[in-house]
């Protein structure tokens, strides 16, 4: 199968590369991908040498129509994804997400190939902490971010061409995704990086907001899954059962790093923080028999911890960058 994997140099999208050409090695990989300051060519560097890239927008309808044509299918990953950039300028938010879902739709339909659309579980908004419910695909949307707003705008788009174009389509929404190769301006990573070079862990407000971590081999897995047996025109949510407020992560970062408990510093809550993320993945699980592997979130920390201790010269410039625009922020 000829597959095209838009955002595939960015954190999910090259870690989905590297898995598929493992498990899939019949495929044939196209990467396209923006090379924004979250993309980056070297997380593609062990199969360099095994996939195509293309370095464009996916705004580009010049660059996305024939790249479609070429393809037996598109998962499509590219997203400008960090809540904190959305806060400080939407623009590329609503130019990579609606906009560029949008074009790959357009071309999608005209060529008939099949199509995987990646979203988030923000696109629900945020449950009350001790609100027993999770999400699951009949949840309304009720974004409260940028970020949040133009990726549950882009589903809609899709369910959109669904069902006035029958274009064959699936789309899945996933809980917050870690592991080796994300940005270090996201909160596990900037937390592990930081405690590598000396620096404390950084926790907004009183740490209680919840996220069901996941994974991100795990959520590759479940989109390999849903794109080979997945039923055209569904939603499914894609979660491991990971959930643990921020608090709690950076408590077991600690213990995992080897440093004191209390070793940590609390900064300013981000303005809309939503509170709780909590994802029941039942449908998925059902229909095509997936299970994460990392279902201990301490081995899938480990694993993480290892793979940027091992990898300083991947994020050491981007780690400058990131926190001068925290610093900006004043988180």
């Amino acid at each position: 199968m000829r597959v095209l994997v838009t955002g595939g140099a960015g954190f999910i999208g090259s870690n989905f590369v590297l898995r598929a050409r493992q498990t899939r090695p019949d495929w044939q990989l196209t990467v396209v991908d923006a090379l924004t300051y979250a993309g980056s060519r070297a997380s593609l560097d062990p199969v360099a040498g095994e996939i195509r890239f293309v370095e464009g927008n996916i705004a580009d309808e010049a660059l996305i129509d024939p790249l479609v044509a070429e393809h037996d299918a598109v998962v499509h990953f590219a997203a400008e994804s960090h809540n904190d950039n959305s806060l400080d300028n939407p623009w590329p938010f609503v130019e990579s997400n609606v906009i560029g879902t949008y074009r790959i739709l357009e071309a999608v339909r005209r060529h008939g190939v099949r199509l995987h659309h990646i979203s988030t579980d923000e696109v629900y908004g945020d449950l009350e902490l001790d609100d027993p419910n999770r999400f699951t695909e009949a949840t309304p949307v009720n974004p409260s971010s940028p970020y949040s707003s133009t990726k549950a705008s882009a589903d809609l788009l899709v369910r959109a061409w669904i069902r006035s174009f029958r274009i064959a389509a699936t789309l899945s929404n996933c809980s917050n995704n870690y592991g080796p190769r994300q940005h270090v301006e996201k909160f596990i990573p900037r937390q592990i990086t930081g405690i590598l070079t000396g620096v404390k862990p950084k926790l907004y407000g009183s740490g209680e907001n919840v996220r069901d971590w996941i994974h991100v081999d795990d959520h590759n897995d479940a989109v390999v899954a849903i794109l080979e047996q997945g039923r055209l025109g569904e939603t499914y949510l894609i979660g491991a059962d990971g959930e643990k407020n921020n608090k709690e992560i950076i408590a077991l970062l600690l213990e995992l790093m080897d440093k004191p408990a209390d070793w940590f510093e609390h900064v300013d809550d981000r303005p809309g923080h939503d509170l709780r993320y909590a994802i029941d993945s039942s449908k998925l699980r059902a229909e095509t028999g997936w299970q994460p592997q990392y279902s201990d979130i301490r081995s899938g920390l480990r694993n993480t911890i290892d793979w940027y201790a091992a990898h300083v010269e991947w994020w050491a410039g981007a780690k400058r960058d990131a926190e001068a625009v925290y610093a900006r922020l004043g988180r």
